[in-house]
């Protein structure tokens, strides 16, 4: 499957400028600056097709990425920060259950967490919603690099233990955007995900 080839579809910033789904959908979530934005260029091979931005929660939007002529990527907004208005977490919010409720060709669910500390209560959150609502997922672990090898043994034994609490066939996936280390194996989950729903 070829993940080279994309482009922006568009951008919603209110739940009623949802278009309609009509490819398969895999949707990138996790919290601001946990590196949502560096893992969809890598899987794409681009540079800047998701902007990266050193400041956190700077996509305040859901953005659709055709990608060929096989499936869309839906980055969600990043959720967890701080200096973000009320209001704006409301609008987020409302902004992404509405996604959800919605009737979409969602394939799979990438969720994201820091693989340098354990998973925040909002990523928690995020896991125990996809799990009640048994929306098929799986978990990568960013900024990989920047662990020590025996840093991230611990590591990943420490999330996946936590994140047994919530199911015990949770697929976990270590990434990093500077060593481009696990992109071709999440590109080959996610692709053989789309070709299971067509």
């Amino acid at each position: 499957m070829n993940f080279v080839n994309a482009e922006l579809l568009y951008t919603a910033g209110r739940a009623s400028q949802l278009k309609e789904s009509d490819l398969p959908e895999v949707v990138f979530s996790g919290r601001s600056n946990v590196g949502k934005s560096s893992l969809i260029n890598k899987l794409v091979n681009r540079k800047a097709l998701a902007r990266v931005s050193s400041q956190p929660g700077k996509t305040a939007t859901i953005n659709f990425f055709r990608v060929g002529s096989s499936f869309n990527l839906v980055d969600l907004p990043g959720y967890g920060y701080a200096k973000v208005s009320h209001a704006e977490k409301v609008r987020w919010g409302e902004l992404v259950e509405g996604y959800f409720s919605q009737k979409r060709k969602l394939v799979l669910v990438v969720q994201i967490v820091d693989m340098r500390h354990k998973p925040t209560a909002d990523d928690l959150g995020m896991i125990e919603f996809l799990v009640k609502n048994r929306i098929p997922f799986i978990v990568v672990m960013t900024k990989k690099d920047k662990l020590k090898k025996t840093q991230q043994t611990e590591q990943y034994e420490t999330i996946k233990s936590v994140l047994e609490e919530y199911s015990d066939n949770i697929r976990l996936f270590s990434f990093s955007a500077v060593k481009n280390e696990g992109t071709e194996e999440i590109r080959e989950y996610i692709a053989n995900c789309i070709e299971k729903c067509v």
